[in-house]
């Protein structure tokens, strides 16, 4: 699989899913590459065997991408994935944290869409990072799941206006993925003090997926990068999937096996209720407690995480 001659932009550039893009794309002979990520440090460190364009900025800044479009032109291909997450009950949630979450997630995906649509004079491919939060509703993750659900519903409008100018946008779709974004929910942060990062994430995933794992973000890097190597070929101008797919990465989860391992602890999900998903995740983790295990919605909620 060969990005040769590609030129792409590539936003959360400096970790996760983003810098595993990347290196991705790299390693698959891309020509160049715009990266974007408001971490300037990092941005600034990455090195790759290409022609690189390390942008430090915010995506939802509308003047930053006044200031990108020189780094634009020319460029053939997009991946939308900068994005953050956050966890809280609805009457819980300040209107500060469901701005901050909205505004990288939806503003920033539509500023990032509007630049490369702009950019993309002779086509080209456009592959945006939403979320199974967007799919599935679950509780504690409304502002997370709201602005991945608008942005798969603003990926199928880009798909038909970007159509007849020969542009390509699709997304796709993970669940856990191990990533930094992590770092924004209290109660892993919590765990990583306590237990180290790599058993954190064994302990989340063990609650919420039947293989007991999450992705690694060059798992995701990999389904992007196929993705879009399919939907930049010129044959793919002319098939149905190269439009306005939202292509389903979770990793070994499915609703209704989740759903059917967990079933013989529906009347003890029942009492317990879904309640505050950090408290029950938490308790289960702290005394090692499977008879009491959340509800199957709440259990899945952390599998809605990039």
């Amino acid at each position: 699989m060969s990005f040769a001659d590609r030129h792409i932009l590539v936003t959360g550039a400096a970790s996760g899913i983003g810098l595993a893009t990347a290196r991705h794309l790299a390693d698959a002979g891309v020509a160049r590459l715009v990266l974007v990520d408001r971490d300037a440090a990092a941005v600034a460190r990455i090195t790759l065997p290409c022609t690189l364009d390390l942008l430090p900025g915010d995506v939802a800044d509308e003047a930053f991408w006044d200031s990108a479009a020189p780094y634009l032109v020319g460029i053939d291909g997009a991946v939308v994935n900068a994005g953050v997450a956050g966890a809280g009950a609805i009457a819980d949630l300040d209107f500060a944290e469901w701005r901050r979450i909205l505004g990288v997630n939806l503003d920033g995906a539509f500023l990032t869409l509007r630049a490369a649509m702009r950019a993309m004079t002779d086509g080209g491919a456009i592959v945006a990072t939403a979320s199974a939060a967007g799919i599935k509703p679950e509780v504690g993750v409304a502002a997370y799941g709201a602005s991945k659900a608008a942005l798969i519903h603003l990926i199928k409008v880009a798909a038909k206006e970007g159509a007849a100018t020969g542009i390509r946008v699709n997304a796709i779709a993970p669940a856990g993925v191990e990533t930094p974004v992590w770092d924004a929910i209290p109660m892993f942060a919590d765990r990583v003090s306590a237990i180290g990062r790599d058993a954190a994430f064994a302990e989340l995933a063990a609650l919420a997926t039947p293989l007991g794992r999450y992705a690694k973000p060059e798992e995701i890097a990999a389904q992007i990068a196929f993705h879009g190597v399919l939907l930049l070929d010129q044959f793919a101008q002319h098939i149905h999937f190269g439009l306005g797919q939202i292509f389903d990465a979770r990793v070994g989860i499915d609703t209704s096996l989740r759903q059917d391992l967990l079933a013989g602890r529906q009347a003890d999900a029942e009492d317990v209720g879904e309640g505050d998903l950090h408290a029950l995740l938490a308790r289960d983790i702290d005394t090692g407690d499977t008879s009491h295990r959340v509800s199957p919605a709440a259990a899945c909620a952390w599998d809605s995480r990039k």
